[in-house]
């Protein structure tokens, strides 16, 4: 008989099937609005591959889109995955293998696979990896596909995908509701959000709402 409970690539592949229609759908819009904005099915699929960071390479091709330069598209990139630091601390402890083997592994990091390698009350390194992996080919194939049909699946707008992934990301942050102060920054970050978002720039509300957190911790 099996006594080994020790989570495994397949507990997070696991973990994260009821979240495959985000990436599927999210990665599909993508491919369109790439396609739309003239990068082409491979080059599309290419920074997919590379980057895999859904909100960061919308806000890239939107600044290329709209005429603006290969810097500033970087750099709306950059700001937007701030928060991929503090997420990349709190993990760093579980991710096996020398530098360059945890440089590449890191690459995993996103916020379903560190949501969901946490829920235990400890991060696990087999669940942020079956996860992220699931995530990852999900992601690439549904951009390619999105990049070549993107004639057929339409205008990403009419997906009403602003409304899906808010939903998703309030499962996820569920779990960790358990305590007070974590409810209580998670009522601050949300408040901040929702206060900078008509205002600020792509991608200030989440780095203010994650300092927001930050500072009341040290409290």
């Amino acid at each position: 008989m099996d006594t080994d409970h020790r989570p495994r690539l397949r507990d997070g592949v696991r973990a994260a099937l009821p979240l495959a229609p985000g990436p599927l759908f999210f990665g599909a819009a993508f491919g369109v609005f790439a396609d739309a904005a003239g990068m082409g099915a491979v080059a599309a699929t290419a920074m997919s591959a590379t980057t895999f960071a859904g909100s960061a390479q919308f806000a890239a091709v939107s600044v290329l889109h709209a005429g603006g330069t290969l810097a500033a598209a970087i750099a709306a990139a950059v700001f937007l995955n701030a928060r991929y630091a503090a997420m990349s601390i709190t993990v760093a402890s579980i991710v096996p293998g020398g530098r360059l083997q945890r440089l590449v592994r890191s690459q995993l990091i996103v916020d379903e696979s560190w949501a969901l390698s946490g829920r235990s009350g400890r991060f696990e390194w087999p669940i942020l990896a079956g996860a992220g992996l699931f995530l990852y080919v999900l992601w690439v194939a549904s951009t390619a596909a999105g990049s070549l049909l993107g004639d057929l699946l339409g205008d990403p707008a009419s997906l009403g995908l602003d409304a899906a992934f808010a939903a998703l990301f309030l499962a996820l942050a569920a779990p960790y509701l358990r305590s007070r102060p974590a409810a209580r920054a998670a009522v601050v970050a949300g408040a901040v959000t929702l206060l900078l978002t008509p205002v600020a720039p792509a991608g200030v509300p989440i780095v203010a709402a994650a300092g927001a957190c930050l500072v009341g911790l040290r409290r």
